[in-house]
């Protein structure tokens, strides 16, 4: 089964790009400057960010529904990140290389099904989990701090 990887839309971080360090507490945000690689994961690109870019952190709510499954959490997006990653049948390199969990729900926002696995290992977790036709959509989150990394569907379905 066809599946299709997406990023956040940028859209809603650009407030934030350029902004001075103050200005981004204020917001709830801190820069970083990538000091290492594999290190910071982009949501937006889903990528690796490069060592020398900037990170902005801030708290991302991923999961919107009105159900106990509400949830927000830390996230990365690389400053001036304007194109959200939008890949059918390709895991990128930032979740294939890590330890990912994966999390199926409903149209309704509960989970469904979840599991964990090694990064290169995902397609296969993706495709299974899409036979069951009571899941809507799939979150990838990275294992160890537990962060969102990526929105999952099927590719026969709208964005």
């Amino acid at each position: 089964m066809s599946f299709r990887i997406l990023g956040i839309e940028p859209g809603q971080f650009s407030h934030l790009y350029g902004l001075s360090d103050t200005d981004l507490a204020a917001a709830g945000a801190k820069r970083y400057v990538v000091d290492a690689k594999p290190g910071f994961p982009d949501r937006v690109e889903v990528r690796d960010m490069d060592i020398g870019e900037h990170a902005i952190l801030l708290n991302y709510e991923h999961q919107p529904a009105d159900t106990p499954y509400r949830s927000r959490h830390a996230i990365f997006v690389r400053e001036g990140a304007d194109r959200a990653l939008d890949a059918i049948d390709v895991v990128p390199d930032v979740l294939r290389i890590r330890p990912i969990s994966l999390r199926g729900f409903g149209e309704n926002g509960e989970m469904v099904d979840a599991d964990l696995v090694d990064g290169d290992a995902l397609a296969p977790l993706i495709e299974r989990f899409f036979e069951n036709p009571a899941i809507a959509y799939l979150q990838a989150h990275y294992a160890k701090r537990g962060c969102y990394a990526a929105r999952i569907v099927r590719t026969d379905l709208p964005v």
